[in-house]
């Protein structure tokens, strides 16, 4: 026999995944931002390394 009433779980469910999903976004943002950062840094030293090898 079918249930009667509103289906079981569905709001769980649903605050699940939309917190999983936050989650999931925030992880991706911070691995993106360490990426950039990483980038800026080798381009520091790429720069500074061509400004002592010229100068030697």
């Amino acid at each position: 026999m079918a249930k009667k009433g509103k289906e079981k779980n569905t709001q769980n469910k649903a605050k699940h995944a939309k917190l999983m999903n936050r989650k999931k976004n925030k992880l991706r943002k911070e691995k993106e931002t360490r990426a950039a950062r990483l980038k800026e840094l080798v381009q520091k030293m790429n720069q500074q390394q061509d400004k002592t090898a010229s100068n030697e």
